[in-house]
């Protein structure tokens, strides 16, 4: 409810919100990513417009080039504006570049966006990662307690009902 919320403003329809939540979860899962970066990318890459076109020709929600049908799919470009496609694609192609670069998530959103090197388009993806990471309601966030202070204990987080739990990606439930 609250990730629909959240994209509310981008798109109202609340079918639509709920697919592509469900979608961005099950294909970061998919390909070993976490659903917050994967929205974090959605959101830079084409602000949430499922039929966006870059100047470049990237297309979809994941701004992913056509080539890319060729490469590792059946060659139909027009899959680029379905979602689940779009969303295959974009991950699988940001897991291949994070596989490439050895885990360094920086260069590998660089080689996504073909900006390997430049600080602009991580930085970007980065701080819109960080904007749909998902906080259960009620938790808490404590800081260090001080030295021989009382130790303040965060609520235990609730994977079953957190889609985008890192305990439930890593837990695989």
């Amino acid at each position: 409810d609250e990730m629909s919320r959240r994209l509310e403003s981008r798109i109202p329809e609340s079918q639509t919100r709920v697919e592509l939540i469900e979608t961005a979860y099950y294909e970061a899962k998919r390909a070993g990513l976490e659903p917050a970066l994967v929205l974090g990318l959605m959101q830079v890459e084409s602000n949430f417009r499922k039929y966006a076109i870059s100047a470049a020709g990237a297309r979809g929600l994941m701004q992913v080039m056509p080539f890319w049908t060729r490469s590792i799919g059946d060659n139909d470009v027009r899959k680029l504006f379905h979602l689940q496609s779009n969303l295959r694609y974009g991950c699988t192609i940001l897991r291949h570049y994070l596989d490439m670069e050895g885990g360094n998530l920086y260069l590998a959103l660089g080689r996504y966006n073909g900006s390997r090197g430049q600080p602009q388009y991580p930085n970007a993806v980065l701080a819109a990662w960080k904007r749909w990471q998902y906080q259960e309601p009620g938790t808490m966030t404590v800081s260090a307690p001080a030295e021989g202070g009382p130790r303040a204990k965060a609520l235990p987080e609730v994977p079953a009902r957190n889609p985008f739990s890192p305990l439930r990606i890593a837990g695989g439930s």
